[in-house]
């Protein structure tokens, strides 16, 4: 769930942040205060009440955890993407004739590919950790189907006589919270290029 969500509300803000960035003026303005409206909300709270709205399962899940990620992952792919837009090569393509598409799509968002790699890798730690606060609050994946934070959930009762069904369902969420985010941290290392020699 954290992977597809985050790949689904990446192709979006990829391409909300490319067109807000290249366009710039009004659309900017106004998808961004939009955005803005949105981030005002923190990311949980945000779908734990969409969540709430549409109802308990995996695909409302996965809905509500991709709205509540694109207006961050639209910020990020914007500020790459305006340190992009005004390089000498951009300016040649659009002397040359090429569509605002080509450029984008061309020329513009693989240069910003690492970026959004690395902010990928860590919001996807993030998804793993909301989807298990919302299956621990019972918006998540329904029984019998297995999830950590429901296990956690089911689990809370007998914590007293049994600590085992609290430990390792929490020691899994945050192990794999952890290594996804010493990857991401691995991979802004090799992908930027201001800290190679």
């Amino acid at each position: 769930m954290g992977i597809v969500s985050t790949a689904v509300a990446c192709l979006i803000a990829c391409l909300l942040g490319s067109i807000v960035a290249y366009y710039g003026g009004k659309v900017d303005t106004v998808l961004m205060r939009i955005l803005d409206v949105f981030m005002g909300i923190p990311t949980l709270l945000l779908a734990i009440a969409i969540a709430a709205s549409l109802g308990a399962g995996i695909r409302n899940l996965i809905l509500a955890l991709i709205i509540s990620q694109v207006p961050g992952f639209t910020r990020v792919v914007r500020s790459a993407v305006f340190n992009i837009v005004d390089m000498e090569y951009i300016e040649a393509a659009k002397a040359y004739g090429c569509s605002p598409v080509f450029i984008i799509v061309r020329h513009i968002l693989p240069n910003a590919v690492g970026t959004i790699i690395v902010q990928a890798t860590m919001a996807v730690a993030a998804q793993i950790l909301n989807t298990a606060a919302l299956s621990y609050l019972g918006l998540g994946q329904q029984p019998p189907a297995p999830e950590l934070g429901s296990m956690l959930s089911d689990a809370k009762e007998y914590m007293r006589y049994s600590v085992w069904g609290v430990l390792f369902p929490g020691l899994t969420i945050a192990t794999i919270a952890l290594s996804l985010n010493l990857v991401g941290d691995g991979l802004r290392d090799a992908l930027d290029p201001r800290l190679k020699n």
